[in-house]
């Protein structure tokens, strides 16, 4: 049975609480959790057609809140990049990986409100795998969030509270709410159900790739949801020896708010408070996150894997998009800030995510 595990000070949870934090330091929790059985790639041709194909892998089965996410193309590009098309999720990003697990976990345990809290596409996704669950939800998103997407947050039913300020005080109004007795936190960020569910592009990586994964793995990081889920799939295909080397994880970030670029840079273990100021404006919303909440263990995977952070400036994310675009793929700002960091790479195989739509921002201007 999966438990929740706090990664600094080892306090522990079991599964069913609806606590979203350690007690003792307020920090995000992992999952004490281990592959029920070896993945088998001759096991997988006769499953359903989604994520939930790796149920071995998964600390969830059987669900009934899933909108068939996942298994999304992969598109090569150049001779050496291809792209995991991810915007053809049913919410038109990636998030739909982790959210719908978040939903599936919140069904089980009946909770009286789900909260969540969202720059936009984590927020859109929760909103509607809770409307797939009947479970009321409230999502809280900065001012300045892409019209779109608080049109689609509506459009699901959840209840849309627009916070003054960044992101970091949404995420703090949002908290306030998750302490309310009988609220589940559906947080991308603090509850590792999320990660277990963003693991699935790198299995989903290694299947398509006939039983291997590329050089290296390109992921836009923020919050990190995706590189750290990438970690956890990768230390898993490693240690049951389906694969026989760990890709490199390579960390893109918007140079306009790059704080965990900067600490890598540093040889920081941690986040110093001194990098972690104030989001400037960046077209690539989805990543402008100055505090994340889980920076030791972005950090961690990124160094464990031989892998590195990159930034691109405003007008590399301009020119990425249009250039994408131009190959007949229209995706938002924050979804080209891979291409735009390793698009011209040719040393390696690499693969970057498409991970939301264009129609969610529009064209950048």
């Amino acid at each position: 049975m999966p438990a929740y595990l706090c990664p600094q000070d080892g306090t522990r949870a079991d599964t069913t609480t609806l606590r979203w934090c350690c007690p003792v330091c307020r920090g995000p929790w992992d999952l004490d959790f281990e592959p029920s059985a070896i993945l088998s790639s001759n096991s997988l041709k006769e499953r359903v057609n989604s994520l939930w194909r790796y149920e071995e892998v998964l600390p969830l089965h059987s669900p009934s809140t899933t909108l068939g996410e996942g298994r999304t193309p992969l598109v090569p590009l150049t001779g050496t990049v291809s792209a995991k098309l991810d915007f053809l999720m049913p919410t038109l990003s990636f998030k739909d990986r982790g959210a719908v697990m978040l939903a599936e976990l919140a069904r089980r345990l009946s909770p009286e409100r789900v909260v969540a809290d969202s720059s936009g596409n984590a927020g859109t996704a929760v909103a509607a795998y809770c409307a797939r669950a009947s479970l009321p939800c409230t999502v809280y998103v900065p001012e300045g969030t892409s019209p779109k997407k608080t049109e689609q947050i509506r459009a699901h039913g959840a209840r849309l509270e627009i916070v003054p300020g960044d992101r970091e005080a949404t995420a703090a109004a949002a908290r306030t709410a998750a302490d309310v007795p009988g609220t589940f936190y559906a947080s991308h960020v603090f509850n590792p159900y999320f990660l277990h569910g963003t693991k699935t592009y790198v299995y989903e990586l290694w299947e398509d790739l006939g039983g291997r994964l590329p050089d290296a793995i390109a992921v836009p990081v923020g919050n990190g949801t995706l590189l750290l889920g990438a970690a956890l799939a990768t230390a898993e295909l490693h240690a049951q020896g389906l694969i026989d080397r760990r890709p490199a994880l390579i960390a893109v970030q918007a140079e306009a708010v790059s704080p965990l670029a900067a600490a890598f840079r540093a040889g920081a273990d941690d986040l110093p408070d001194a990098l972690a100021g104030p989001a400037a404006p960046t077209l690539a919303e989805g990543i402008a996150i100055p505090r994340p909440p889980r920076a030791r263990a972005i950090l961690a995977a990124v160094r464990e894997s031989g892998g590195t952070f990159l930034t691109v400036t405003e007008d590399q994310i301009r020119a990425a998009q249009l250039d994408l675009a131009a190959r007949g793929f229209y995706v938002e700002t924050t979804g080209v800030a891979c291409w735009a960091a390793v698009g011209d790479w040719t040393d390696r195989s690499v693969v970057v995510p498409l991970c939301g739509a264009g129609l969610k921002t529009g064209l950048a201007a």
